[in-house]
């Protein structure tokens, strides 16, 4: 930090001779700024400015730094030691090995929602193994009995159920992360997704579009969207965090992040009976339905889904850190 200028936190770059010593010494800036992940966040935005990734930025290390790129490298260094997220800074996030567009109208993707996407396409493969849902038994036999009219009348049958993609929807879209990973992970479902961000919808479309996916995407407050529509498959990953404990949050989240992803309510757990009680808003209850939750909810959410009484199994998954960050409900 001896040859580089803090002016009310501005960052300001030495004539350094490499780009390994343009990385150490924002490392050591963002160090002393109380940014968590100093030397992560500076490599991203090393690799951001330089237009390198993998194994050609490591080869680059030993090259002059660019004098073309200085103002763009100074300026993410600086933004960055006000603590504004780093993928905000570069625009990007990688989930589930895919790059996804973000904005400070969405929340960044966190690895551990990838558990869950896992969980949901593994039991959507169980329950429906080749992606389509057929009819009902009783829908059967209604169609049998037109059938047998349909003896005495040709057209009987014409109106004959089959079987039906299946739907996922995901609730509180987001980046899309969740939507756009299950529809290219499991292209037979038909998905959609809800919002009540326009601005975060759009940046779902982009990223839709950008990863070749077909999602359908609705404006609307949780399942309101949805009214009506069978739906096999329910996934969120809602706000979460209890309203007093935001301000306590690090400033990476709390004064970048949307607040309306954030905040749950009183005890964070405010979206969650809501979905529970819109589900009389479906056709019938999703045989699969999964929600990510924060530290310490997850007993009270399993509650919530086995008072519901729609699912014979109430299976919670860990994240990689051995914390319950899963709840889903199977109804084999």
């Amino acid at each position: 930090m001896d040859n580089n200028a803090l002016n009310d936190g501005v960052f300001v770059m030495s004539e350094v001779k490499s780009i390994r010593e343009a990385f150490a010494e924002a490392s050591s800036f963002l160090s002393q700024s109380g940014c968590n992940e100093p030397q992560r966040s500076a490599q991203l935005l090393l690799e951001h400015v330089l237009g390198l990734s993998g194994a050609a930025y490591y080869m680059a290390l030993a090259d002059s730094f660019p004098a073309a790129v200085k103002e763009a490298w100074e300026a993410g260094v600086t933004r960055r030691s006000m603590g504004e997220p780093v993928q905000y800074i570069i625009g990007e996030q990688e989930f589930y090995g895919r790059p996804f567009e973000v904005t400070p109208d969405v929340l960044i993707p966190r690895p551990e929602t990838e558990l869950l996407v896992e969980a949901i396409l593994r039991y959507g493969a169980e329950l429906w193994p080749d992606g389509t849902v057929a009819p009902s038994e009783a829908a059967q036999e209604e169609d049998a009995a037109s059938l047998a009219a349909g003896q005495e009348h040709a057209c009987g049958a014409e109106n004959v159920r089959v079987a039906r993609p299946l739907t996922a929807v995901d609730i509180g879209a987001g980046s899309g992360a969740i939507s756009v990973t299950l529809a290219a992970e499991a292209p037979a479902w038909r998905v959609y997704a809800g919002d009540i961000s326009p601005a975060a919808l759009a940046v779902a479309e982009r990223n839709a579009l950008r990863n070749g996916t077909a999602v359908d995407f609705r404006l609307g407050d949780l399942l309101e969207p949805f009214a009506g529509m069978e739906t096999d498959i329910l996934v969120s990953n809602p706000p979460y965090i209890p309203g007093e404990d935001i301000a306590g949050l690090q400033r990476e989240v709390r004064d970048h992040e949307p607040r309306t992803a954030l905040d749950g309510g009183a005890d964070g757990l405010d979206p969650y009976r809501r979905m529970i009680e819109q589900l009389t808003l479906l056709p019938a209850p999703p045989r699969l339905i999964g929600f990510e939750l924060g530290m310490g909810q997850a007993e009270q959410v399993a509650a919530l889904l086995e008072a519901a009484g729609h699912w014979e199994e109430i299976i919670t998954v860990n994240d990689l850190a051995g914390i319950p960050r899963h709840v889903l409900g199977i109804a084999r």
